[in-house]
């Protein structure tokens, strides 16, 4: 006989007035671990559903797939009150409006603290609820210009370029999750709710864990963006090669990595060779060692070249457009 497991959070009430991505996201994978999540709106909606009127934009509908929809406007005495009357009842409030937004309609921590003991209330901020850059106004972009991550992104020769996707928000909302579910197990033991916030710039820099330590170390060598390579210029192959019909992402991140991709390539000469021996010989060599590479992937296509070192299990991942995902 088989029983479904349940979900860790079921039977929490998730109060979430995330807005973008931030907020959402946290709001998305509580409601993953069972909690019934409320997305709780303006009347003039989200500012993601404000990009299309004629349809919901798909970012939209992906954050919010596993929560039900109020409009409350919290401006109004009437949206303010049902407001707490909700959270009187929460377990989890969730926001990521601008720094004391919330307190300004008096519906902050220490309000809703007074109304609910046990409430857990996270919020995402931009750079925390208190230092010198606590008021500045804080979006996924401007927090990667801030952060280093975008400074970091690019190649040696061309100005710095913003990640792709955007990481910073996303980087964030996990925090914030993570937080959450930690406030709800300390809640658990002692029967009080706490706070938590969580800073998109504080989370975005731990992702600079390479970058800053060649810094660190004191590596004057390394420049401050290494296109595709890796950030410390410590490791190769680490690098995105081309095909005959696209790219790929190659990384060798041990010896067995190395002895393998030596033994594709045809060069298990290398193997004996004291000039690639170790991690920072092969590092030294960088040049050398991905001509070789790509003089290899070249010829082949994705799938090939996938097929070959996935056999010999060496990371490796085709570079993919959104329409591929």
């Amino acid at each position: 006989m088989t029983t479904t497991a349940r979900r860790p959070l079921e039977g929490m009430l998730v109060l979430d007035l995330g807005q973008v991505y931030n907020g959402p996201y946290c709001g998305l994978l509580l409601g993953f671990m069972g909690a019934r999540v409320l997305k709780i709106e303006p009347p003039e909606g989200d500012v993601v559903r404000r990009r299309k009127r004629d349809v919901e934009p798909y970012p939209l509908v992906m954050l919010n797939s596993n929560k039900e929809s109020v409009v409350l406007d919290l401006k109004h005495p009437e949206g303010k009150a049902l407001f707490l009357r909700l959270a009187r009842k929460a377990d989890v409030v969730v926001e990521n409006f601008a720094a004391g937004v919330m307190e300004r309609l008096g519906l902050g921590w220490e309000a809703l603290r007074a109304q609910n003991p046990r409430l857990v209330y996270g919020v995402g901020n931009g750079f925390g609820l208190t230092g010198p850059y606590r008021d500045l106004p804080a979006m996924d972009l401007t927090i990667q210009a801030m952060s280093g991550i975008m400074n970091a992104t690019g190649f040696p020769d061309r100005p710095p370029v913003k990640a792709g996707p955007a990481v910073s928000d996303f980087l964030a909302g996990v925090h914030l999750f993570a937080g959450i579910v930690g406030a709800l197990l300390y809640r658990e033991r002692t029967g009080q709710g706490q706070l938590v916030e969580v800073a998109m710039l504080e989370a975005s820099i731990m992702a600079l864990a390479s970058a800053v330590g060649a810094l660190m170390d004191a590596d004057g060598a390394v420049p401050e963006r290494t296109g595709n390579r890796h950030p410390a210029l410590a490791i190769a192959p680490y690098n995105v090669y081309s095909t005959n019909d696209g790219y790929v992402a190659i990384f060798t991140a041990s010896e067995r990595h190395w002895h393998s991709i030596a033994r594709v390539l045809g060069r298990e000469d290398l193997l004996e060779n004291p000039a690639f021996a170790s991690t920072p010989a092969r590092a030294a060599r960088m040049e050398e060692i991905d001509a070789m590479v790509e003089a290899w992937t070249r010829q082949r296509g994705k799938d090939a070249v996938m097929a070959a070192l996935t056999t010999a299990h060496v990371p490796c991942a085709p570079v993919r457009t959104a329409r591929e995902v």
